[in-house]
């Protein structure tokens, strides 16, 4: 390990890596100088990324809520490239649409992927951690504490992965594994390029404060969080700005029932607000991934 670069030759472990932060987050962390594990759905997708990547990696092909499966690749993992030293909970998937006739095996499968998978990830990869005092990152959400009206499962996930983390964080603290949370807004990645093609879901996006309605670049966030990653932070907000939000938690819920009491009724004039399935391209993956 070089002194002046304290990630350079350890290990990262990256669930959905396949595409979007998760590429962009593997391709940060090996531009450090860090052996990469990439998990993902899509065997091919991971491949073509590793092929990018200027140090050794390995790729997983897993459904990060396969409990038996995750513990199988964290002993390879292990085996391949050594204990791991970071390991990032960022695989998950949305869906949009009205609560009430909501698809049950798609609202259940986002906070199955979203929630229980990082769950799964951590209990996996955490002995590893304890062997390195390693850093565990939660990729979290805005929606966390911001809870949007049609992404029901997708909010009470994030919320719910927000909590296991720092559960988490103050039940691994004594031992030297810290547990950042990110909390991300708007990035662009398939499942936030997806949500511009439903009138419902772009409406109320086009609703929000022009702040809030930016959108950054995969690599731009990616950055941000490799630098958490460097410093073990407990918290990294993308973009920074988002930390004001905190202070003022309590009030959005009712800000956003406002919001969505002038606007849902209007959307609604047309006909019924259709559901979405699985949003973008990871989303149709984990569909197609279940089906074989």
């Amino acid at each position: 390990m070089s002194h002046g670069n304290p990630l350079a030759g350890r290990t990262a472990v990256v669930t959905g890596a396949a595409r979007g932060l998760g590429a962009g987050l593997v391709r940060e962390l090996a531009g450090r100088g860090m052996r990469i594990a990439l998990l993902g759905r899509e065997a091919e997708t991971l491949a073509r990324v590793a092929r990018e990547l200027p140090v050794e990696s390995r790729c997983y092909e897993v459904d990060v809520t396969d409990d038996a499966l995750m513990e199988r690749t964290a002993r390879r993992v292990t085996c391949d490239l050594g204990e791991p030293s970071v390991v990032i909970a960022n695989a998950g998937v949305a869906e949009g649409g009205p609560f009430v006739t909501s698809d049950p095996r798609t609202w259940r499968r986002v906070i199955e992927v979203n929630l229980v998978g990082s769950a799964v990830t951590a209990r996996s990869f955490l002995p590893g951690l304890l062997t390195t005092r390693g850093y565990f990152l939660q990729i979290a959400s805005t929606a966390a504490f911001g809870s949007a009206p049609m992404m029901s499962a997708y909010c009470a996930s994030k919320a719910g992965a927000e909590s296991f983390a720092q559960s988490l964080r103050a039940e691994c603290a004594y031992q030297g594994v810290g547990v950042g949370i990110a909390y991300l807004h708007w990035t662009d990645t398939d499942m936030v390029r997806d949500v511009e093609a439903h009138d419902v879901l772009r409406e109320l996006r086009a609703h929000m404060p022009r702040p809030a309605r930016k959108v950054y670049s995969v690599e731009k966030v990616a950055s941000w969080l490799a630098r958490a990653v460097l410093h073990r932070s407990a918290t990294v907000y993308a973009p920074p700005w988002l930390r004001i939000a905190q202070p003022v938690r309590p009030l959005l819920p009712l800000l956003v029932a406002r919001t969505s009491a002038r606007i849902l009724p209007r959307l609604a004039e047309s006909g019924p607000l259709p559901a979405t399935g699985l949003l973008g391209a990871g989303g149709l993956a984990d569909e197609e991934g279940r089906s074989r």
